[in-house]
């Protein structure tokens, strides 16, 4: 093997002692919460193919992917049938194309190769490699499985590979921070979380866990290691902050983006968060000329799915409106914290200001309704609807929108319901303890509407 790779690939030297020798779950095994997600066991085992798993920085793929090596040797697979590459090591397809023959060709007695191929989005035209392997049938017995922090990656992948990918009815996968249900599982904070949410409310105790909780949850977000640092330590490492802006601010420059642009379109973002903004009205408060170029930073860090941007829907059409403004959030309450923290840093302890953020009514407010609306973008195109006021989320599901008003507070005004009251299955998530309708629309707490809405969806 090539000795550059020799660490990430601990299992051929000790299998038996696999979350000692390898770093990933040397560093995993001594953390408060180990997080097992459902897609080690939903990745394949036994049909061959191109796989793909997406998703943005400091994530988790990396430890994702050393858990199913680990669950694969637990099955019996033989470790030397295993290898895992980092792409951020190979310079191109020519080196990514030799290294896969020599390992293919050196493990020709094995039943099923696992290749694993880390980031491969950094390799110059990785696409080219895998497409000549895959019509040379290298790959008739593999299962290939490619990471990238680059959601384009999926997309790539899709029209390089047609009739290449194998017979699974599933090739990509998405890994997405842990949603607010997910979360709650981890810490078992409420045993037997699901008996709670067959009924229409829970009991006080029990939805008073919930809020706190997910006060918890809007300054850690879905990220493992800030949920970690808040359980060793009580708050979020400075290094775990200034760790996720660095990744952010070094894969933009890798490709070829200013960082004085991208630190300016970031402040742009935040101070106009989840608000109706045009590229032209942030262009124009900056030192950049075009909006060209900030809708390409903007669209740049979607790709990196570090922000969503969230488009007015044509109703008539229950498609994008690509004419009208748009909403931008970032993807994870983390996210923000960490990204505000590099471009307007604190004074201060910077934990503090997390918490005093999240305990702002403006700043939580716009946090929360952004949970809201990357939890249905998981599943369904999510956009907003604007009309005299703004319906803030509206997702697209059998043929139909499903709009949701969010009122992170504690009473409704009538001028709440103007808007919302005109469309058919409108629902209202509010900071109240009690499920209530006014003029038919229910009016729910709102952690709790999202544990419900998150009880049955598949794996993204």
């Amino acid at each position: 093997m090539d000795p550059r790779f020799s660490s990430y690939n601990a299992h051929l030297l000790a299998p038996n002692n696999l979350w000692e020798a390898d770093s990933h779950l040397r560093l995993l095994k001594g953390q408060p919460y180990i997080y097992h997600s459902p897609m080690i066991q939903d990745l394949p085992r036994t049909i061959p193919g191109i796989y793909t798993i997406g998703g943005g920085r400091q994530i988790g793929k990396t430890t994702l992917l050393k858990q199913w090596i680990a669950a694969l040797i637990a099955e019996k697979v033989d470790p030397q049938a295993i290898i895992f590459f980092t792409g951020e090591l190979i310079d191109d397809h020519h080196v990514l194309v030799d290294l896969l023959q020599t390992f293919i060709s050196q493990h020709q007695s094995q039943p099923r190769l696992y290749i694993i191929i880390d980031e491969i989005t950094y390799v110059e035209n990785w696409d080219r490699g895998i497409k000549f392997l895959a019509d040379a049938g290298y790959f008739h017995n593999c299962i290939v499985l490619l990471t990238g922090s680059d959601l384009t990656l999926m997309q790539q992948a899709r029209m390089t590979f047609p009739g290449r990918r194998g017979r699974a009815d599933k090739v990509d996968y998405h890994l997405y921070p842990l949603s607010f249900k997910e979360f709650l599982q981890l810490k078992n904070t409420i045993p037997n979380l699901n008996s709670h949410l067959t009924s229409a409310i829970p009991s006080d105790e029990i939805l008073h866990l919930i809020y706190r909780e997910f006060n918890y949850y809007l300054i850690h977000g879905g990220y493992l290691t800030a949920i970690n640092d808040i359980a060793r330590n009580g708050k979020i490492a400075l290094s775990t902050l200034k760790t996720y802006s660095d990744w952010i601010r070094g894969d933009v420059l890798k490709r070829g983006k200013q960082e004085s642009y991208l630190k300016e379109i970031i402040t742009a973002i935040i101070k106009r968060y989840n608000k109706q903004v045009t590229w032209h009205a942030i262009a124009d408060a900056l030192s950049i000329d075009s909006h060209k170029t900030v809708a390409g930073y903007c669209e740049l860090l979607s790709r990196m799915d570090a922000l969503f941007i969230q488009s007015a829907l044509l109703l008539d059409k229950l498609t994008a409106a690509p004419k009208k403004a748009r909403k931008l959030t970032f993807t994870d309450p983390f996210i923000f914290h960490a990204l505000k923290q590099w471009v307007l840093p604190p004074e201060g302890n910077p934990h503090e200001q997390i918490v005093k953020d999240t305990e702002d009514s403006i700043i939580s407010s716009s946090l929360v309704e952004a949970i809201v609306s990357n939890q249905y973008r998981r599943y369904y195109p999510t956009y907003y609807i604007k009309c005299e006021g703004e319906i803030d989320v509206a997702y697209v599901h059998k043929n139909a929108v499903w709009p949701i008003e969010i009122k992170w507070r504690n009473q409704l005004r009538p001028h709440d319901l103007k808007q919302i009251k005109k469309y058919k299955r409108a629902r209202i998530f509010s900071k109240t303890n009690v499920l209530t309708r006014i003029d038919s629309i229910p009016i729910e707490p709102l952690p709790l509407a999202l544990l419900k809405d998150d009880r049955d969806h598949p794996l993204a």
